[in-house]
């Protein structure tokens, strides 16, 4: 059983959401994923996660997380599709800013997300890729129902070697 359970609200990435992206791009919250992006790699982003939001194909989506009851931006999620392994799945990914952290803002999104993933009804599972080394960002897969599947290497961003564990969640098992 949780204490403290953070409840959220999902929104829509938008047009208004760059200067949440800016703040998501810091040092810190950066060091597992390579590094903070340059202005340029950010705007890109900020594009792909406007167009991937209004998408309705089952491509996926990015939402700003919105703490409640405090009505503020609190970071940042989405899910995508990816081919893994020769397999169609998506695959998520998520960022909190450091005042929200640890009060389980990122596993009430992740719950949150699995569950919009799963009503697409396109992919049965949804994966998520942690570098090995973030205990937090593994300990929410392990609390929003993910299984291990094992320690994998990816590059990400390209060019940078990422030892990261291979989270699985059936969304079928999902209700």
């Amino acid at each position: 059983m949780e204490i403290n359970a953070a409840s959220v609200r999902l929104e829509p990435w938008s047009e208004d959401d760059f200067d949440l992206l800016r703040a998501i791009n810091a040092p810190d919250l950066m060091e597992h994923l390579g590094g903070p992006e340059s202005d340029e790699a950010l705007l890109k982003r900020h594009r792909r996660y406007v167009d991937l939001s209004a998408d309705r194909t089952g491509a996926g989506r990015m939402f700003r997380i919105v703490s409640l009851p405090e009505q503020v931006p609190a970071g940042s999620i989405g899910f995508w599709k990816q081919t893994w392994d020769g397999e169609q799945v998506y695959e998520t990914g998520w960022t909190v800013l450091p005042g929200f952290q640890g009060r389980g803002v990122a596993t009430a999104a992740t719950r949150a997300v699995a569950a919009l993933a799963r009503a697409e009804r396109t992919h049965r599972f949804l994966h998520a890729f942690p570098s090995r080394d973030n205990g937090p960002s593994n300990a929410v897969c392990r609390k929003a129902g993910f299984e291990l599947l094992g320690e994998r290497d990816l590059e990400y961003p390209p060019g940078h070697p990422l030892r990261c564990n291979d989270w699985r969640l059936d969304l079928d098992s999902l209700g």
